[in-house]
């Protein structure tokens, strides 16, 4: 990894500083930026797929010294340039810089050492030929699990591209612009949790049942829940799970791309059972048993063979 000196960040107008971050192995670097592309929350991120590019807000720092910072990352087979921006009068610290560094690394499962998992797969009738034909997919996450479960839940039996709508809604009406970004934080737990729910609703534009559900999400992450790979995956689950309106579909998704599980395994979901064949969610389930403890990879894979991963 490099570090270069602060340095004027155009656009912004504040010191940045930039590094490089590189992947263990084989990195399908246009698979990254095609699925955070068609994940890209509007008014909070901003996805250049013909550039490969990606910008976003992370929170960095702690205590009084928490803040909210800008990550550029312009993706290439060898790796991802970081520049690492601060909000006006923020300049980023070699312990920041440190920070955002195994923030992409982690977000982007880069340090994943792919042999093992591929040789897994090498003579499977279903992944052997997915994987021989677009090696070094990694299971993309996101930095911010609240954020992450929101939009899930806002994506419940919706597109995609509605539940960008409806996220993008959600950043505008309660999340907090950033001054020296261009970017708006998306919106803390506790906020959402004090919000009134038909307000958050109308703001929205989605059911009773799901802004109920948003709001009781805020609740429990307010109180301490913790959505987080370093975290007790069982007990986060089963907070989760008893959140209204958060069933198993949901909590298995969430625990692909924010609990880090890389053998979890969403047999409900519907993308996942047509590719398999019209599964139900029983057969999809045997189905994905011979595929662990790598099953988070197998439904990469999967989703990456009939899903284009950008809007």
């Amino acid at each position: 990894m490099t570090v270069g000196p602060p340095e004027t960040s155009p656009g912004h107008g504040t010191a940045a500083a930039r590094f490089v971050v590189e992947p263990v192995g084989a990195w399908d670097h246009a698979h990254a930026v095609g699925l955070l592309a068609a994940h890209s929350v509007p008014g909070a991120e901003a996805t250049d797929v013909a550039a490969a590019t990606h910008a976003r807000l992370v929170e960095l720092g702690s205590a009084a010294a928490r803040a909210s910072y800008r990550l550029d990352l312009a993706f290439a087979p060898t790796g991802v340039d970081v520049t690492l921006t601060g909000s006006d009068g923020v300049v980023p610290t070699e312990t920041t810089i440190d920070a955002a560094r195994h923030v992409v690394r982690d977000w982007l499962d880069l340090d994943a050492d792919l042999d093992d998992v591929e040789r897994g797969f090498a003579d499977d009738p279903v992944l052997g030929p997915l994987v021989a034909s677009r090696p070094g997919i990694r299971v993309t996450g996101n930095p911010d699990g609240f954020e992450t479960a929101v939009m899930t839940v806002l994506g419940q039996q919706v597109s995609l591209a509605a539940a960008r709508t409806f996220t993008g809604r959600l950043v505008a009406a309660y999340g907090d612009p950033v001054a020296g970004t261009g970017l708006t934080r998306f919106p803390r737990a506790d906020r959402l949790a004090a919000a009134d729910v038909d307000e958050l609703r109308a703001a929205v534009g989605v059911t009773n049942s799901r802004a109920r559900t948003i709001h009781a999400l805020a609740e429990v992450v307010a109180s301490g829940l913790v959505i987080a790979p370093d975290v007790d995956h069982v007990d986060a689950r089963r907070r989760l799970l008893a959140v209204p309106g958060i069933g198993p579909w949901t909590v298995e998704y969430l625990a692909v791309r924010a609990l880090g599980d890389r053998d979890a395994w969403p047999a409900g979901d519907l993308v996942l059972r047509r590719v398999l064949g019209g599964l139900t969610t029983k057969q999809a389930e045997a189905a994905g048993s011979a595929w662990s403890p790598w099953r988070a990879y197998a439904l990469f894979h999967l989703w990456a063979a009939v899903l284009p991963t950008a809007p």
